[in-house]
């Protein structure tokens, strides 16, 4: 075994380390006959772009299609501690470059097949693949070597000390798949979830039924979820209201309003770390010139623009970290400074100002509210924002990460390397898909941190990469959001997650 003394006893770590108008839609959806049976049905308000887990990318009815019908080797709680999944236990070695990971035994995909350890070697080395595009990859940069030790224990040789590696296995698109499976994955994707997918009409819905030989017994307690795209929120929420969908995914903030005194449905929400923010893409000119940058961070009002944006359902942030972890500078959180804004611009040759086109996905009603607020904003610069709004599936595979500025936002991750890593590391996959930022001291504090399990040493890493990118950074965070569903007092047992799971494998239905 590589890096390990053979009289080094593997030390478990799992404890220590957990870390269409909308009006036609509506009346369609008003007389449309209540589902038979024990069925679920949740609106969400884009299209799946890819039922492949490993180059998902978009969040929403993807991942939790996802975590439906594949498993992964762990999960996470709502306080983020990592628990079991396909895996019942790991361990690390002291110098946290070996992982072993033993799976559940008896587990069976839908088609029958055992799983095994060839399944989860030949998962990894997938998102290890640089032709697979996955974004999960960067985070597992650190891995050298999967191996199948027997047919339940699977041995992860890393390149240096990693202390993540058991939250990097719960990532979203860490499901388990088989290399029996990969040619129908788009199609007919087969998993060990709690269900089995039956069909997709992109655009319409997502099918699933019950998984009767699930490896958790009485799970699910549903025999079928509709997962189903309502891209209008006002109509999903007429939908709840009128008994045709049971629960509304990601509500924005006017909606979780409009649901406070209802007297069918409720609004079920959680703080977490889905943050949203303003991308300067360093590739262009003229965000390229630190300059730029530095002066359109010290142009946001933070607080101001997240109660534009969340109508109080935010809280200003300056990166993904959270403002409740507790690696957080508040500090860092100063007032806008306009002045300072314009001596920038002067030096980077840029006084008077200049235009930019902005865009964003629509469907997003907070992203929309940023996106006016900043463009007001900057008006005090001379700087002219022309916003362009185009459809969900359009922005992602069009526009994000190839035009000179957007609006964005991803979900919160569980770790601070998971948080940031991916995002500002220059061989970070979302970096590279995103924003394109190059510092030599970030990813030295990245790097860094990730190998030691030293809280106070990771505290003063973190703090100090907060501190760069809070100036020198390649876009401007502004808010991390509550997440919120509505769901249905006929429902039972659901609850929303930080990371923004809508499970419903564990909900029950009331006549």
């Amino acid at each position: 075994m590589r890096n390990e003394s053979p009289r080094r006893p593997i030390l478990s770590r799992r404890d220590a380390l957990a870390g269409g108008s909308a009006a036609a839609l509506a009346a369609t959806m008003a007389s449309a006959p209540a589902a038979e049976g024990s069925t679920v049905r949740v609106a969400y308000p884009a299209a799946a772009a890819t039922l492949d887990p490993a180059k998902m990318r978009v969040g929403g009815l993807d991942y939790n299609y996802a975590r439906g019908v594949f498993s992964r080797l762990t999960a996470q709680d709502d306080i983020t501690q990592v628990l079991p999944d396909l895996a019942t236990s790991w361990e690390a070695t002291e110098d946290l470059k070996t992982w072993i990971f033993h799976l559940r035994p008896g587990v069976k995909f839908h088609d029958g097949k055992p799983l095994d350890a060839a399944d989860v070697v030949f998962t990894y080395n997938r998102l290890l693949d640089p032709a697979i595009g996955s974004v999960l990859r960067a985070s597992l940069g650190a891995v050298g070597k999967v191996e199948a030790v027997d047919p339940l224990t699977v041995k992860f040789t890393m390149k240096v000390p990693y202390a993540d590696m058991p939250a990097v296995a719960a990532g979203y698109q860490a499901q388990i798949v088989s290399e029996a499976h990969v040619a129908t994955l788009t199609t007919k994707p087969i998993g060990t979830g709690p269900f089995r997918f039956v069909e997709y009409r992109p655009g319409d819905q997502l099918v699933l039924e019950k998984n009767p030989d699930y490896f958790l017994p009485g799970v699910p307690k549903i025999d079928r979820a509709i997962l189903r795209v309502i891209p209008e929120f006002t109509t999903a929420v007429a939908g709840l209201e009128s008994g045709s969908v049971e629960i509304v995914y990601d509500l924005p903030p006017e909606q979780q309003d409009q649901l406070k005194n209802s007297s069918v449905a409720r609004v079920d929400a959680v703080t977490s770390g889905h943050w949203g923010g303003i991308i300067f893409n360093n590739e262009f000119k003229p965000s390229d010139d630190p300059r730029v940058r530095e002066a359109l961070i010290k142009l946001v009002d933070r607080q101001a623009l997240t109660d534009i944006a969340t109508f109080g359902y935010g809280i200003p942030t300056v990166t993904p970290i959270p403002p409740n972890h507790p690696f957080f500078r508040k500090d860092l959180l100063t007032p806008p400074d306009v002045a300072g804004a314009k001596k920038l611009l002067a030096a980077a040759g840029l006084s008077k100002g200049f235009p930019i086109e902005m865009y964003l996905g629509g469907s997003d009603p907070t992203a929309e509210r940023l996106a006016t607020a900043f463009r007001d904003s900057a008006k005090q610069l001379g700087i002219a924002v022309s916003l362009r709004i185009v459809p969900p599936d359009k922005f992602f595979a069009e526009m994000e990460g190839k035009v000179p500025f957007n609006i964005d936002g991803f979900f919160g991750r569980s770790t601070p390397d998971l948080m940031t890593y991916a995002w500002y590391h220059s061989s970070g996959s979302w970096n590279n898909t995103l924003w394109h930022y190059k510092n030599a001291e970030v990813d030295k504090l990245l790097d860094t941190a990730r190998s030691t399990t030293d809280k106070a040493e990771q505290a003063k890493l973190y703090g100090r990469f907060q501190e760069i990118v809070a100036k020198d950074g390649p876009g401007c965070l502004v808010f991390v959001k509550n997440f919120a569903c509505g769901v249905s007092k006929k429902v039972q047992g659901f609850k929303s997650s930080p990371l923004m799971w809508a499970d419903v494998s564990h909900v029950t239905i009331s006549a």
